[in-house]
């Protein structure tokens, strides 16, 4: 069996020692990415693991050969302005690619709506910088996206966690958590399609409701949707940004790392026209503008019409690989476990019901060649130690046999393990 070398721990446990130093108070609010720590981890690991954790297409959906030609006009000797300072709200050729793109889609879209980020995170980032306020109420789901609530953190905000459901946030739960809470919140941030981590999606009756809520209250709906082109079974349903045909308080965020590629580092955000001065004093006050040769690599890449034919062969490997993990998972894990059942996207919401606590898990797992996401990285207040997030896109189904074999032999070995008390706590 191989040995997990030393490493820092995947879950941070406290603030680092600031040796002295006058910070900021906000730092205490800094809480990291359990997701992106795992990167680094897994890097210090020398022997074989099937990677369930990182939520990143396969190296094999990355269009590279298709990109490396595009390189050699976009940013090839004779395009030397590509390597230039661009405009901050994005590259003219860009946006108009993107309108282009979009046009016909539920994210169809107007340039004055139109702002350029260095990917969905910042997206995420500038909407905490114009909307949050130390002491603001903000609403995330739960189980919800790492890197989301840290953003919210980071700008001093209350969180409240709202439950999600199979049919995504359930929104009639958040109306009374907010009612107990005897204020409204300044945000609502939501994951309404493929949800991460949970895989699933906001029904269209409460994607109306939640929306309506919103304007009653006046919150502003950060809509974070870096997966609704990957839908590969079920139907459409319309954006938030489609139902709120203009309305401000709705603040959507989109990018192409789940759908080009993650190192790319550019995404958009669709937003009232009012906005876009504060968006581009922002975005200045951070980096200026978004890596231009990017931009014009993907710009070069949706102008030559790539972005479908690649959309249709993802979708259809997607579901290839979410039903050989679902059909591995119910031979190996089907007496010990439940999990979501998604209709695009990455993951599975995986529940265990043998009272294994899957921080303790992920050590064991990752000695064994196998690494996921516990389910308390995905709630600000710990919850969900009974779960676990896989993420299927990122591997081949054989490997994804092979992951889950490894997955419950770790769960087997936890689980009689001497030291280990009867019941873990799963709060």
């Amino acid at each position: 069996m191989p040995s997990t070398p030393t490493s820092q721990p995947l879950v941070p446990t406290s603030r680092p020692a600031s040796r002295g130093l006058p910070l900021a108070g906000r730092t205490d609010q800094l809480v990291g990415s359990v997701i992106d720590s795992s990167t680094s981890l897994l890097h210090q690991q020398t022997h074989d693991i099937v990677r369930f954790a990182m939520g990143s297409p396969a190296a094999e959906a990355v269009p590279t050969a298709i990109l490396s030609k595009l390189a050699e006009t976009a940013l090839g000797p004779e395009s030397a302005d590509a390597y230039d300072y661009a405009a901050t709200e994005g590259d003219p050729p860009l946006r108009e690619a993107l309108l282009a793109a979009l046009a016909g889609t539920s994210d169809a879209t107007t340039a004055d709506r139109l702002f350029l980020t260095s990917g969905g995170m910042q997206g995420l980032d500038l909407a905490g910088k114009l909307f949050i306020d130390p002491g603001d109420l903000v609403v995330v789901e739960s189980p919800t996206y790492t890197n989301g609530s840290a953003t919210a953190l980071s700008y001093q905000a209350e969180l409240l966690e709202a439950p999600v459901d199979a049919e995504g946030l359930d929104v009639e739960a958040l109306s009374a958590l907010v009612q107990r809470a005897g204020r409204v919140p300044k945000v609502i941030y939501t994951i309404p399609t493929f949800q991460n981590p949970s895989g699933t999606t906001l029904s269209l009756a409460r994607r109306q409701r939640l929306l309506e809520l919103a304007r009653q209250w006046g919150s502003v709906v950060v809509d974070d949707d870096p997966y609704g082109m990957l839908r590969f079974e079920g139907d459409a349903l319309p954006t938030l940004h489609e139902l709120a045909d203009g309305d401000p308080l709705v603040f959507s965020v989109r990018t192409f790392s789940k759908i080009i590629a993650p190192g790319l580092r550019v995404g958009w955000v669709d937003a009232d026209p009012s906005l876009q001065p504060l968006l581009i004093n922002a975005k200045q006050a951070m980096d200026t503008c978004t890596n231009l040769p990017m931009q014009r690599l993907v710009t070069e890449f949706l102008a030559g019409g790539h972005l479908e034919g690649l959309l249709a062969a993802n979708r259809e490997e997607y579901r290839r690989r979410k039903h050989a993990m679902q059909d591995a998972l119910t031979q190996h894990l089907g007496d010990i476990a439940r999990w979501t059942n998604p209709e695009g996207g990455f993951f599975l919401w995986v529940t265990l019901t043998n009272g294994v606590d899957t921080q303790e898990l992920f050590e064991v797992a990752l000695a064994e060649g196998v690494a996921f996401i516990p389910g308390p990285a995905f709630s600000p207040s710990g919850r969900f130690h009974d779960a676990l997030r896989l993420c299927f896109a990122s591997t081949a189904p054989e490997r994804i046999r092979e992951g889950v074999v490894r997955l419950r032999r770790a769960i087997d070995r936890l689980a009689t393990r001497p030291d280990r008390a009867p019941e873990s706590d799963l709060g």
